[in-house]
């Protein structure tokens, strides 16, 4: 049995084991686990890992160098370390992201940072206000005009017209539009008995 080994009491494979912080190099000796400045020996005692703000390179622990306004991450993948709220990667930095006014900073981790408050729409990287014409209200929707008109007018350009409701004819469920009544049809835009 080699130094620093203990006995298995096993009838297969060598019959010894290297103790916790050594490791078997071949089939007679073992060998102290070297660990670098910034690692420790991990749960095994036959390898060793980086401590919390080193990386790995090769053999040893790199301490990793953090740009303004970023933080350690937790990643088992990727990069080491994330920028703060209001920051977003830039190659090795971490650069202010610009918010326009009437926007604030959203959640999201892919597309645009910033989300147009209430009441604006994004254009050429802008918070633009809604214009809502009279007769409509704003409509939040993510896309369209981002106002509707009221029950009884119909959209016109950027205006709110109102409806001419032919006789026969009643609005139809949006209120933006008309339809005949039963037994009518359109025609020339009146409602005509159906025959």
């Amino acid at each position: 049995m080699p130094q620093n080994a203990y006995d298995t009491n096993r009838s297969y494979g060598p019959g010894w084991e290297c103790l916790h912080g050594f490791r078997r190099t071949d089939e007679a000796a073992c060998v102290t686990v070297e660990v670098p400045e910034g690692g420790f020996l991990d749960s095994s005692g036959e390898g060793w890992r980086c401590l919390r703000g080193y990386i790995k390179v090769d053999d040893i622990c790199q301490e990793i160098v953090l740009p303004a306004n970023a933080y350690l991450a937790d990643a088992s993948y990727g990069s080491t370390w994330t920028c703060e709220r209001g920051f977003e990667a830039t190659g090795d930095l971490c650069a202010a992201i610009a918010v326009p006014a009437n926007a604030y900073l959203n959640e999201s981790r892919y597309g645009q940072p910033w989300t147009c408050e209430r009441g604006f729409f994004e254009r050429d990287g802008l918070c633009e206000v809604v214009a809502v014409p009279a007769n409509a209200y704003f409509d939040d929707a993510t896309y369209g005009t981002g106002w509707k008109c009221e029950r009884g007018y119909e959209a016109s350009s950027e205006t709110c017209e109102l409806i001419d409701v032919p006789e026969n004819a009643h609005l139809d469920r949006s209120g933006n539009r008309w339809e005949c009544d039963r037994n009518f049809q359109k025609s020339k835009g009146l409602c005509v008995l159906n025959n």
